[in-house]
C-alpha cells in the first residue's frame, strides 16, 4: 500500500493551479471537467511523485459563503495496486459497519476506486 494522493478542495482552482506550479515546481495534468456534478480538477505532480488533486465545484464556491469549512483537505487516496484489492478492503469496512461513500466503481476520469469514511469522519479513498 503507499499513499496515492491527497485532494484539496479549493475556490480558485487556475489560481491555486499556478501556486502549485510556480512555487512548488508541479506539473499540471490536464483538467477533468465533469459538466454534471460541474466538479473540476487537476492533478499535480511533484519532483518526487507525489500527487496533489485539487479541485472546486460550483455549488461548494456559493455554499462557502457561509460555510468556509468546506474548502481545505477533502480526502486521502491510498493505491492497493488492483481492483481486486480495493473490492476486497471495501467488503471488510462493509462487514465492519464503516459507512461506504461510494463505489466501488469507476469515476468518469477513469479511477476505480471506493470512499469509505473513517472513524472521525474523513474520508479515505481506496483506489489500484
Amino acid at each position: 500500500m503507499k499513499i496515492e494522493h491527497v485532494g484539496l478542495f479549493v475556490q480558485d482552482l487556475e489560481g491555486m493551479k499556478q501556486f502549485y506550479e510556480h512555487y512548488f515546481g508541479a506539473t499540471a495534468g490536464e483538467k477533468y471537467p465533469n459538466p454534471k456534478t460541474t466538479f473540476q480538477s487537476y492533478f499535480l505532480r511533484f519532483s518526487d511523485g507525489a500527487r496533489l488533486e485539487i479541485g472546486t465545484r460550483e455549488d461548494l464556491t456559493i455554499l462557502s459563503k457561509n460555510s468556509p469549512a468546506l474548502f481545505g483537505y477533502d480526502h486521502l487516496a491510498i493505491s492497493l495496486g488492483s481492483a481486486e484489492k480495493v473490492d476486497e478492503l471495501a467488503t471488510q469496512f462493509r462487514k465492519g459497519k464503516f459507512t461506504i461513500k461510494s463505489g466501488p466503481r469507476t469515476t468518469g476520469d477513469g479511477y476505480y476506486e471506493a470512499v469509505i469514511i473513517d472513524p472521525e469522519d474523513n474520508k479515505i479513498e481506496l483506489t489500484i
